[in-house]
């Protein structure tokens, strides 16, 4: 018999809601990520619960012991109950009736096998009651012992239900896995053009989470050689990524990546997608790390000395971003000598130089040659 650790189930505000639901009769269970990371010993996020309990039940029952329930997606089975101000998501155990490739409609069920059946990878098939007993309908504790990422069943219909599975494949694999199940890669490999009908924000959302994992060279290379990585990332050089270190940020490994503009693309945000500019020009432009530290602010800095020093210490890296400050020259030092353009062509002078000598020449200096610079047709 397996059991999830203590101090997971020892949750009050969780013991809360399993009150509630077991007060009408009915069963609930802990599933999926929790359930996982906890055997894993990896921090546990969100404490999500399956139950036989239809939705609207879930609703009477919570409030009937004084939690707060929301229909946060009671079409599909979810309904988040509010415990000791925490929000725990309740879904009905369900079974698919019809799939498209992205989306689903589902049918209510009591059958706990039925639910784990429609659920897309092993490990994430594992469900803990409130005592931390664990049940594997679909032999998912095997695999999770064995890191090994193996799709429920058959891994082209679960992908045919869903292909944004497909990254999901990879992203899981780059978080937990050292194993991927043979068929399963294959099944990706078979399965990718159907990433053409998944949208962007979606495809995005999960690149951001594979790019976050620790290490996600593996994920990638997979991801390369399955021809997945030129779907979603097409013109992707992924030798570069190759040779970044780890850890990096997964905006820096995005650079190392993909040198395009992704901002339409992936659905970045406007800050992402200024933060990828400046990463690529650092890169493409073989900015050295004065100019980075000059230019970047610290945490886009350090990522993007990872970047232009790919291999080995990033020997002096430290003293460029401590010895950075501003350009000790301002426009009024250059007026009304300059003006307009010539203004602007002075100042860019005065700033290569500041820069290149390590920010230790003197404003005099600066200034001689911003405004030989300036004078320069």
């Amino acid at each position: 018999m397996t059991r999830i650790p203590e101090q997971v189930m020892q949750d009050s505000a969780l013991q809360s809601v399993f009150d509630a639901i077991e007060a009408g009769g009915h069963r609930a269970w802990l599933v999926g990520g929790a359930v996982r990371n906890a055997l894993l010993g990896e921090p546990v996020g969100d404490l999500d619960l399956a139950t036989d309990a239809p939705p609207e039940v879930v609703m009477r029952l919570a409030q009937a012991a004084g939690l707060k329930p929301v229909p946060t997606g009671i079409d599909h089975g979810t309904v988040t109950v509010v415990s000791d101000g925490r929000g725990f998501e309740v879904t009905t155990l369900r079974h698919d009736v019809e799939t498209d490739g992205r989306h689903a409609v589902v049918a209510f069920s009591d059958d706990l096998d039925q639910d784990a059946r429609r659920r897309d990878f092993t490990m994430n098939a594992l469900y803990a009651d409130r005592h931390g007993t664990v049940i594997d309908p679909v032999g998912g504790l095997d695999d999770l012992r064995a890191r090994r990422l193996r799709f429920v069943g058959d891994p082209a219909q679960r992908i045919a239900e869903d292909y944004l599975r497909i990254l999901r494949f990879f992203r899981f694999l780059a978080w937990y896995g050292r194993e991927a199940d043979p068929a399963a890669v294959a099944a990706c490999r078979d399965g990718r053009d159907g990433l053409g009908g998944i949208s962007r924000e979606r495809i995005g959302q999960e690149l951001r989470k594979l790019l976050a994992a620790p290490d996600p060279v593996p994920a990638v290379r997979l991801m390369q050689q399955t021809g997945v990585l030129d779907k979603v990332l097409p013109g992707a050089t992924p030798d570069r990524l190759y040779g970044l270190q780890s850890p990096a940020p997964w905006l820096a490994r995005l650079a190392a990546l993909s040198q395009a503009d992704l901002a339409d693309a992936l659905r970045l945000s406007r800050n992402e997608a200024r933060d990828h500019r400046a990463l690529v020009t650092a890169l493409t432009q073989g900015w050295s790390f004065n100019r980075i530290a000059f230019h970047l602010r610290a945490d886009l800095a350090d990522a993007a000395a990872a970047l232009v020093q790919t291999s080995g210490p990033r020997e002096g890296w430290a003293e460029a971003r401590a010895a950075a400050r501003p350009l000790p020259i301002a426009a009024s030092d250059l007026q009304p000598h300059l003006q307009g353009p010539a203004l602007g062509r002075a100042l860019k002078a005065a700033e290569d130089a500041w820069i290149d000598s390590g920010f230790a020449m003197p404003a005099p200096a600066l200034i001689d040659i911003a405004l030989l610079a300036g004078e320069t047709a």
